[in-house]
């Protein structure tokens, strides 16, 4: 579900995962044109480090 949201709204990936500076950041490069694609491709590579942050987390505390 993440992945699409990246996909339509790269921004509000940013504050699903809890980091909601670069959501505004990626939200004003967004709003250009040419903007888009590279808020997108940035949005996608965050939601994985995201979840590798999260599996490295879980492995740790088990």
């Amino acid at each position: 579900m993440r992945l699409i949201i990246a996909f339509f709204f790269p921004w509000l990936t940013f504050f699903l995962i809890g980091r909601p500076i670069s959501g505004l950041v990626c939200l004003l490069l967004q709003c250009t044109i040419l903007g888009w694609l590279p808020a997108t491709i940035w949005a996608v590579y965050a939601l994985s480090q995201y979840k590798t942050d999260r599996k490295i987390y879980r492995a740790l505390r088990a």
